[in-house]
């Protein structure tokens, strides 16, 4: 039997207005002007204080809502006779935001230096560029393409020939061989780089070795190296690949020397163009000022954005008019919809300003001395928590700000996650921060002798020394962090 029952229930929701903060602050620098394009593109009640507003004014908001029926819909005449359009028509709204009043006694070089764009011939360009100087048919042509077009950002043909026969006759439908495809790819690694189109590193050497003089006993020794002892060298057991080869000690190291000398990654050379990551965009900028810490917010971040005037002109008119039929009811509440939204997206970037600034004004205090000398081992022991204790936000929101910004300094540009880390005990019962221990570690493996690199477990007894508490394991996982690797990787002639 149904019952119908009367219950209370306390509920915890994010606004709308909250949940559109929390997305502005994961939007990085670079990115944010891209993010308010297409807020403005999406609502014509926003502008830019730059902008002239003309066109807003030669259109009827009426028709304006006729194109937008399916996101607006009237709520009854309650809904319209409780707006005051006072609120919608005063100029408050084009205050100068508090962020925005800082003292300009310092130039913002850094900021208004034009970024250079760069124009440039990809990896895969450059190869069709070279495929082009070569006389085939159409169809050897068309093979080629496909088989350049499988090569990969860092020079290497990782398809299998099978499985380029079968794309050829899928998707062009084009008829080829196993051997035909091979000696296109014969024909494709003589192009420039060297060690191009090569299906793995051995290859790729020695294909870059064959281009060298072969009359030189280094570069034979190196081929002989790569071609019968490549796992061997790989793993630097030298001494069975000198004994192997009869080769002396200087003979190896030459040997060894042309191989270092090659380029692993052809492709290496030739950055993506696609990558939308070749530039970092700096969201703060500290400057040392004589001993004292100065913090500005990047001028990208701080658009200038207001409502429209149109829109408000609008209103005034509606106001002024003493007809009021169901469509000019109508028109009014969609304006007032759109001010509404361009009110909170204003509203966002305000307090995304804000955020941004206590968060990093945070860290700067906490981490004081690392921005005061570069010094890494002056770090301090730093998690999410302290922040959002000394900023009052929510964990949450730190990690937001933490994970997509970054700060320029004078001792380079840092992401934000850089400055946290767990800590450490010492001897003396001093918590310290992991970040130092790994310079440590960093500075003693840099500083040892190559012929016989240090193990982990000497590793650990020196930093044990230094009076840090740590164990194998530990300064295993730093180690690989960090990515170096293992003592016997790192042995050199």
């Amino acid at each position: 039997m149904l019952k119908q029952t009367q219950q209370q229930k306390l509920l915890q929701k994010l606004s709308p207005q909250q949940i559109q903060l929390m997305k502005l602050l994961q939007v990085p620098t670079a990115n944010l002007e891209e993010r308010i394009k297409e807020e403005l593109e999406e609502n014509p009640a926003l502008e830019h204080s730059e902008d002239t507003y003309d066109d807003d004014l030669s259109k009827d908001p009426a028709e304006e809502y006729e194109n937008n029926d399916d996101e607006f819909e009237v709520d009854g005449e309650s809904e319209y006779d409780n707006i005051d359009i006072s609120e919608y028509v005063s100029e408050g709204d084009d205050d100068i935001a508090d962020y925005k009043l800082r003292d300009d006694n310092y130039g913002d070089q850094e900021e208004t230096r034009t970024i250079p764009v760069r124009v440039e011939t990809s990896f895969h360009e450059q190869l069709l560029s070279q495929l082009g100087m070569l006389a085939l048919d159409e169809r050897q042509h068309r093979v080629a393409e496909q088989i350049i077009g499988s090569i990969d950002d860092d020079g290497y043909l990782r398809r299998e020939v099978d499985a380029i026969v079968d794309d050829l006759s899928f998707s062009q439908n084009i008829e080829t061989s196993d051997e035909e495809v091979k000696e296109l790819i014969k024909l494709i690694q003589t192009f420039d780089p060297p060690g191009v189109c090569c299906a793995d590193l051995r290859e790729c050497l020695l294909l870059q070795l064959r281009r060298k003089p072969q009359d030189e006993p280094s570069i034979v020794n190196a081929t002989q190296i790569l071609d019968e002892y490549f796992e061997e060298f790989t793993k630097k057991h030298y001494e069975k690949i000198q004994k192997a080869l009869g080769l002396s000690d200087d003979d190896l190291k030459e040997a060894i020397t042309q191989i270092i000398r090659l380029n692993p990654k052809p492709g290496s050379n030739f950055e993506s163009v696609n990558k939308a990551e070749s530039y970092v965009i700096p969201d703060f900028f500290i400057l040392n000022n004589n001993g004292k810490l100065e913090l500005s917010l990047n001028s990208k971040n701080a658009p200038d954005l207001r409502i429209s005037e149109g829109y408000r002109e609008m209103l005034r008119e509606y106001d002024k008019g003493d007809k009021k039929d169901k469509r000019q009811k109508e028109a009014v509440l969609f304006i007032k919809q759109k001010i509404d939204a361009a009110k909170w997206f204003i509203d966002a970037i305000k307090q995304r300003q804000h955020t941004l600034l206590s968060t990093m004004e945070a860290i700067m205090d906490y981490q004081r001395e690392f921005f005061l000398t570069g010094d890494e081992t002056t770090l301090k022991p730093m998690i999410l928590k302290d922040i959002a204790d000394r900023t009052q936000l929510d964990i949450s929101t730190v990690s937001r700000v933490a994970n997509s910004k970054f700060v320029q300094t004078e001792f380079g540009t840092f992401k934000l996650k850089f400055f946290f880390s767990e800590s450490l005990s010492t001897d003396s019962g001093e918590e310290v921060s992991t970040r130092e221990v790994k310079k440590i570690l960093s500075d003693l493996i840099e500083g040892e002798n190559k012929r016989k690199p240090l193990s982990d477990e000497n590793l650990t007894k020196m930093l044990q020394e230094k009076g840090y508490n740590i164990a194998r394991r530990t300064v295993a996982k730093y180690r690989e962090q960090l990515n170096i690797p293992v003592a016997r990787l790192r042995k050199a002639l």
